[in-house]
Parts: structure tokens; C-alpha cells; sequence
């Protein structure tokens, strides 16, 4: 066995990647910019040595490899130093592929939403079957605890995530996988920092479906229409297809308005009925593309969508983290205007007139870069009230967009200010949402802190 330095270790695939090297036997340490939970909880369990920063003296001389997270790019000191030592470098989607993947049956889940819900149902489904399968999901999955895991089964699931490979691999992730199973969820504009634009991504998730066999199969979201247009370009795999649609192979009918319950229909045929902790339309979806993927490989879908209602999701998925005051405060991890939306929509469902507060950090790289500025105040109108974290480096007019949003709505400089900007709207009966793909300056947990002590 060998010993890795993980560079970006604290990300949730390169965490992920983590613990699968320690499982398989290997000795790891690692090193990030930003350490938070809930992948730092995973790793301290783990018992993986964590580095602050990237200095190159946090580098063991004794690695046999250095595994390289995408957010790091030339220029940075620690891969200066692996450059001008000629180490032995590769990137986390590299080493899955070479390590882990060969000899098992990968079932791949893409798509710009819902990938790690979706392949956490999936995981939990082949679980339910006995299947005993590997993962690695991009989030930590609160029935298995972990991320990752190796498994003993034949299955291996893995969130495939469309951004690129690292600094020295612009490909997409997705394409080191080779899936027999490929769900393909839905296809957004996003990651603005490295796609110019729409059809870049789809010749992205084009290569992917070159990589899926002919004995494989294609799950795909039959509603989509940037889908289609990319199994327009070639495909050589069975499709199933799925969504609301009850003419495709793969269906559902809404039993409960809100999602937490619905019919499972196969070529029209109800098969059985999922009732679940889970809300809104997309999750839905994401729940039968996973059933369909499950059922590809075999997997008596009538036997395992029972287990369906001891389902719990990943952390930070509309995740209550508490109560005070009756007030209901959720984690939730959003990135995309869309994924506020359909949120928000299935929180609405759930709750019917209660109010509800959104407390909203735009934070991924297209967030920031303002490629979703446009579309972001109407994906609030769910919401009774917003409060808008505009960091000073922000490098778009936040404004413009909260002067958009529908009801009370304002700005804030930073997390102190927001706490206490929540603490004058929040009343009892109300649900506030943090919503930020970063560790947001830990508010969520700060806020409830702040509740409890006042």
C-alpha cells in the first residue's frame, strides 16, 4: 500500500476520495484552504491528518502520490512544489478510475441537478436489494454515515459530476467513469467559469454517453430537451426514459401535492407506491431515475421501494438542523436559481401559509460570477422574506437583484450582521432556510445558537 497527500481534501469529492484510500488499506494525509463540516467531522472520524493551507512543507516527503483537487490551478505553492519535484501526480477522478472502479459495475449519475440525492436513493436502494455496493457521493448520506465506501458488491455508485478534472485535465470528471449505468437528471447552464455556454456542456455529457456499452443502459429525463439534443448527437445504448410523463418507460403519479408520496409506473404498469421524508417534483424524479437505475441492474424494484420510508437524505438537503422558539431552521446546499426554486416549491407544499425566511450566500463560481443574476430573484418568489449575503468581493450589484425579489428583502455585508437581521424577522411558526454550497460562515448553527440564548 501506498501513502497520498491529498491536496483539497476537505472538498466533498476529494474527501470522498479520502476515505476510500484509507478503507482499501492506503495512508493518507491531506490538505485544504477552508475546513468545515460535514466533510471535516468525516475526516477527523477517519482519523486522516489534516493541513491548513497549501504550503508546500505540509507535503510528507515520504508520499508516493499527490492527489490534486480540481480547485487548484497553476500558480498555487503546494503544486508548484509537486511541478519543480517531478512527483508522482494525479487527480482524484484518475485515481477512482485506476484504483477503485475497475471490475465492478459503475452506475453513474450526472446531471446539473440532484445528482447527490439521487445517488444516495440509488446507493440506498441496492443496499435495501443486499446488494452491498460502493459509493461516492458528494455529500455525506445520513443512513451510511459516510460519503464513500468500497463495498463488497459487484455495484458501484458515483456522483458524476460534469466540472472539470483538474488543472492538468480539463475533461469533464465524469468521462474517467466508464459506467454500465448512466442517469442523466437534467442539463442547466452552470459552472460559467469554465463553460462558454449551453452546448458546451452538452458535448461534455456527450462524451459521457460514448463511454456507456451497448449491454449498459441510459437512464434518461424524457422531459428534457437539452438531453435530447444530446442523445441526438449519438447514441449507441438502450434508453429508458422517465419524468411526470406517463407514456415514457419510467413514471410517477403524485399521490401527496408536496412529493412525499407518489405511484411508481413501469411501461405504464404500477409497480408499487413510494411514501418518504423527501418534498417537492424533483425529488420525485430523482427518486424514480434512481429506481430505473437500480432496476437496470437487476434489482426487484416491488421488493426495495417499501425500504423507501426509512430514507433519509444527504446532509444539507433542506436538512433541519433545529428548533427554537418555533422556529424550524434548515441547511440546505444551493447553488443553482432552479434548485432554489423547486425547493422552496416543495417547502411551500409542506408547510402551506407558515412564512418562510431565506437567508441566501451566492456562493459557487457562477453564483459569484453573476451567470444566474437574472434568473435568481424570481427563483425566491417562494419566499416571505430574503436576506442576501453580499460580501463586498461579490463582483455583481446584488441590489438590483433583492430591489427584484418579491416581498421584504434586503442586503447584508457579512454572517454577523445577517444573524441579526434573521433574529428581527424570524418569529415562531416561521421556517428560515440557509442557503449557500459553502460553509457560510457557520450561520445556520450560529443562528439556532442565537435563538436558544435569546
Amino acid at each position: 500500500m501506498s501513502k497520498l497527500h491529498i491536496l483539497g481534501i476537505a472538498g466533498t469529492f476529494m474527501g470522498g476520495v479520502a476515505a476510500l484510500a484509507r478503507e482499501l488499506g492506503h495512508e493518507v494525509e491531506g490538505s485544504d484552504q477552508a475546513v468545515y463540516p460535514p466533510m471535516s467531522t468525516q475526516l477527523e472520524r477517519l482519523g486522516i491528518a489534516l493541513q491548513q493551507g497549501y504550503a508546500p512543507e505540509n507535503l510528507s516527503p515520504d508520499c508516493d502520490e499527490i492527489v490534486i483537487g480540481n480547485a487548484l490551478s497553476r500558480g498555487n505553492a503546494a503544486v508548484e512544489a509537486v511541478l519543480d519535484a517531478g512527483r508522482k501526480y494525479t487527480s482524484g477522478a484518475q485515481w477512482l478510475a485506476e484504483y477503485v472502479l475497475p471490475g465492478r459495475d459503475t452506475l453513474a449519475v450526472a446531471g446539473t441537478h440532484g445528482k447527490t440525492t439521487t445517488s444516495t436513493i440509488l446507493a440506498y436502494l441496492l443496499e435495501a436489494a443486499g446488494r452491498d455496493p460502493g459509493f461516492l457521493i458528494g455529500g455525506v448520506a445520513e443512513d451510511f454515515g459516510v460519503s464513500a465506501r468500497v463495498g463488497k458488491g459487484r455495484e458501484f455508485v458515483v456522483e458524476a459530476d460534469e466540472y472539470d478534472t483538474a488543472f492538468f485535465d480539463k475533461r469533464s470528471k465524469f468521462v474517467h467513469y466508464r459506467p454500465l449505468v448512466a442517469i442523466l437528471n437534467n442539463l442547466e447552464y452552470d459552472h460559467a467559469d469554465i463553460f462558454p455556454d449551453i452546448a458546451a456542456i452538452q458535448r461534455q455529457f456527450h462524451h459521457l454517453v460514448r463511454t456507456v456499452p451497448r449491454r449498459g443502459r441510459l437512464i434518461v429525463n424524457g422531459e428534457d430537451q437539452r438531453l435530447a439534443e444530446v442523445l441526438a448527437m449519438g447514441c449507441w445504448t438502450p434508453v429508458e426514459r422517465f419524468g411526470l410523463d406517463q407514456s415514457l418507460e419510467w413514471s410517477a403519479r403524485l399521490v401527496n401535492e408536496d412529493g412525499s408520496a407518489f405511484a411508481v409506473l413501469h411501461n405504464g404498469t404500477e409497480i408499487g407506491e413510494v411514501q418518504w421524508p423527501m418534498l417537492g417534483n424533483h425529488n420525485v424524479l430523482n427518486g424514480l431515475a434512481a429506481l430505473a437505475a437500480a432496476h437496470a441492474v437487476g434489482v426487484d424494484i416491488a421488493m426495495v421501494i417499501p425500504s423507501l420510508s426509512e430514507f433519509h437524505s444527504v446532509k444539507r438537503r433542506l436538512e433541519v438542523i433545529g428548533t427554537a422558539h418555533g422556529i424550524t431552521i434548515y441547511d440546505d446546499f444551493a447553488h443553482h436559481p432552479t434548485a432554489i426554486q423547486t425547493t422552496l416549491h416543495g417547502l411551500r407544499a409542506k408547510v402551506g401559509a407558515a412564512r418562510i425566511v431565506v437567508a441566501m450566500e451566492p456562493r459557487s463560481n457562477s453564483m459569484r460570477l453573476g451567470a444566474h443574476a437574472e434568473a435568481l430573484a424570481p427563483s425566491l418568489d417562494g419566499a416571505d422574506a430574503v436576506v442576501f449575503l453580499h460580501r463586498p468581493e461579490l463582483a455583481w450589484d446584488a441590489g438590483k437583484v433583492v430591489s427584484a425579489i418579491r416581498g421584504d428583502a434586503r442586503t447584508v455585508a457579512d454572517a454577523d450582521t445577517l444573524i441579526e437581521a434573521l433574529r428581527s424577522i424570524a418569529r415562531p411558526g416561521d421556517h428560515v432556510v440557509f442557503m449557500s454550497n459553502g460553509g457560510f460562515d457557520g450561520a445556520p448553527r450560529r443562528f439556532l445558537a442565537a435563538l436558544g440564548s435569546g
